[in-house]
């Protein structure tokens, strides 16, 4: 390959400067060097392995046959078949499937220095931002004369576009990134690389079969209040169906009878497997199915209770890599789709993990555009190595010296600033041993205690820390499970889950519950709430593994370990409550009632339909619902308001247990989510919609009225 290349614009040559990274590093060939977020990590090739792109779709079997490598897997979110290889083979192994008619991309793999374990694999893929003088003229050149194929702009960066790096291209994608950094013409340039996903727990300690975690009155490893008063904040609001919590993760089993209900599942989406049923496989644990379960599932009188148990769930299926697409797909779904709140228990399984410029920009779009320009709520987990989420350790006495002396630790997702970064308490209202930490905690929440070292698995290695052996004082967390044998354990729900991963739902259900109550709270304010509301716990005592102490609050009421604290639901929801804007009702209503008696099917999903229609066309600024029902157990019935847009909103979930005559009366000071329907027409048909969902008990829709005001 040329290591000349002439840029485009000015037709001087551009070659490769030295660098040096940071005081007292080797200058290193940019040829081996990552531009990632505004940093260059140095890259190690590995030196058993490689990757190739076939032009065609060659079964398992085929690959196995041929005589350039071992073939291990298919790499679906880049379409790569990786193989393996002595190290001694490796050069003329890769030349042997570059000849190959049938492949038309090979690369090395690479590791990122210090970073032990995780693969880097290169894409075809580059994102280039170019300087604001550059028009499209000059890019379509500039592209043109690299090989570079336009792919599309990149949505809330100025002047930047995403490229497809041609087959006459004479250099990888991450050198062509390189020789571009050094050019005015552009302010910054990145190969798009494919690393693996990362749950941020195992999980693997024997647990207690209760949500000790939502409410608990002491015992046995129960401090004071080491819960999170989520009974008192269910006196206000047990989530709406119009409130969607999107849980991101590797699968849901969507069986479950924690997951049913009318409107619970909205806009499934699996992009492992490019479809929408994102379900797991017999050999797969199912985190995803765990954190969803902590946080919204279904209170139906089986089972468990979530978090914020009325809200819907958006369950989205990851690709299992974090490259720019994959991340790009994610949060692009969730806004497009009407997520409210969007709950990451993953991570990167890299020590060192900068976002990429897209990547940045997909989190911030979903943060700033979604929930139309209010904002999604993005919760992440800080991650389970008892590390910092952007830091420095010196490290020692890990196995192999795989990690060892002065080691820099950076985990992008987490201290993005638009995200709320979750760490772990116990329930001894402690630090969660594993629990990373520092200045970019936003609030903890409670989980189980484990010793550090579950942090790291990446294929064909698991690392564990030195320094803590056995299980550690605190309870842990019940939540759903895969159906039958499947999954964590042989039953419908685990006693076997924790970590940060077990944490971050349990905010993202509190968020809900906010948005419940106040759906017109930017995502700022929902962060601001959190950590406002948050209990201040303290542990004074020093890190068993680093003997550090953090546990208490500086000036600014922040802890290195809880944040600002443990989330408080009750205080949180009351909170958003008191920031509720009074409907500006106008002078003029319109009202009419529908007295036709109506029997509810029993047991029947479709439920029964009342209509009031209006003829004027004024826009509806207040709503008011009278409901008139008498029915053997008004527990069995959900009743909804269906606009003449269809639009539906979630009146009364099933929560009237034993009793029998409902005299409702629902308007948008009691149930916010009716603004929703503001500043739509009042003409058309308006429905009242009952539905029974239990067998036996029966009843009758009396009568309703509705009031719109002007």
């Amino acid at each position: 390959m040329s290591d000349r290349i002439n840029n485009p614009i000015s037709n001087n040559p551009i070659n490769y400067p030295s660098t040096s990274l940071g005081t007292g590093t080797p200058k290193i060939n940019l040829g081996m060097i990552l531009q990632r977020g505004g940093e260059e990590l140095a890259l190690e090739k590995v030196s058993d392995r490689f990757t190739v792109r076939p032009a065609q779709n060659i079964s398992s079997k085929d690959l196995s046959l041929v005589n350039w490598g071992n073939w291990q897997r298919h790499i679906p979110i880049a379409n790569l078949e990786l193989f393996t290889v002595s190290p001694n083979e490796l050069e003329a192994s890769m030349a042997m499937a570059r000849n190959s008619q049938s492949i038309t991309f090979a690369s090395h793999v690479y590791q990122i220095k210090n970073n032990p374990g995780n693969f880097v694999y290169l894409d075809d893929q580059i994102t280039i931002q170019f300087a604001p003088e550059i028009d499209s003229a000059k890019i379509k050149t500039f592209a043109s004369s690299l090989h570079l194929k336009l792919d599309k702009p990149v949505d809330g960066l100025n002047n930047t576009f995403v490229f497809t790096v041609g087959k006459e291209a004479v250099e990888n994608p991450i050198k062509i990134t390189n020789r571009l950094q050094t050019l005015p013409e552009v302010l910054a340039a990145e190969a798009n690389i494919v690393i693996q996903q990362e749950p941020h727990y195992q999980p693997r300690d024997p647990l207690f079969s209760q949500q000790w975690y939502l409410s608990h009155k002491g015992g046995n490893q129960l401090a004071l209040n080491s819960h999170i008063m989520v009974e008192k904040a269910w006196d206000l609001t047990r989530g709406l169906r119009s409130v969607v919590v999107a849980v991101v993760d590797d699968s849901f089993d969507l069986n479950h009878p924690d997951f049913q209900g009318s409107g619970k599942i909205v806009a499934p989406r699996d992009l492992k497997e490019n479809d929408f049923l994102p379900l797991p496989n017999e050999q797969e644990a199912s985190h995803g199915t765990a954190c969803a379960g902590i946080a919204i599932a279904e209170e139906n009188g089986t089972g468990i209770a979530g978090v914020a148990p009325g809200c819907a769930l958006m369950p989205i299926r990851t690709t299992g890599y974090l490259d720019d697409e994959s991340i790009e797909q994610i949060f692009d779904w969730a806004v497009e789709k009407g997520a409210s709140v969007i709950s990451c228990s993953w991570g990167a399984s890299a020590v060192y993990f900068p976002l990429s410029m897209r990547q940045r920009a997909a989190v911030t779009r979903a943060a700033t555009k979604g929930r139309s320009g209010k904002g999604c709520v993005i919760i992440f987990a800080a991650g389970n190595a008892n590390r910092p989420v952007s830091g420095v350790v010196s490290e020692r006495n890990w196995a192999k010296n795989i990690v060892s002396g002065d080691t820099k630790w950076l985990s992008g997702f987490a201290v993005h600033p638009d995200v709320i970064t979750v760490a772990a308490s116990t329930s001894l209202n402690k630090k969660a041993a594993y629990s990373n930490w520092g200045e970019n905690i936003s609030v903890c929440a409670p989980s189980n205690n484990a010793p550090p070292g579950m942090w790291f698995q990446a294929t064909g290695y698991v690392y564990t820390q030195p320094g803590i052996a056995g299980a550690l004082p605190g309870l842990g967390v019940f939540t759903t499970d895969q159906l039958g044998a499947a999954g964590y354990d042989l039953g419908n729900f685990t006693n076997t889950f924790g970590g940060t991963s077990s944490a971050t739902p349990v905010v993202a259900g509190v968020a809900g519950l906010i948005l419940s109550v106040n759906p017109d709270l930017t995502a700022r304010q929902v962060n601001n709430i959190l950590e406002e509301t948050a209990d201040k716990i303290i542990d004074t005592e020093a890190d068993l593994q680093l003997g550090r102490r953090e546990g208490t609050y500086d000036e600014k009421g922040h802890s290195q370990w809880f944040g600002y604290g443990k989330v408080n639901a009750a205080r949180a929801v009351e909170a958003a409550k008191k920031l509720r804007a009074i409907p500006n009702v106008g002078n003029r209503q319109i009202s009419a009632k529908n007295i036709n008696k109506i029997a509810i099917p029993d047991n029947n999903r479709q439920g029964v339909k009342s209509a009031i229609a209006f003829s004027d066309a004024s826009l509806v600024k207040d709503i008011q619902i009278t409901v008139n029902i008498n029915h053997d157990f008004l527990g069995d019935l959900e009743i909804y308001l269906i606009a003449p847009n269809k639009q539906q909103i979630l009146l009364q979930s099933r929560t009237l247990g034993r009793s029998n005559q409902l005299q409702g009366h629902f308007s948008t000071a009691t149930e916010p989510a009716l603004m929703q329907l503001a500043h739509q027409p009042a003409a058309g048909r308006w429905y009242l919609w009952v539905i029974d969902y239990v067998p036996e008990d029966i009843g009758t829709l009396n009568s309703w009225e509705l009031t719109l005001g002007f």
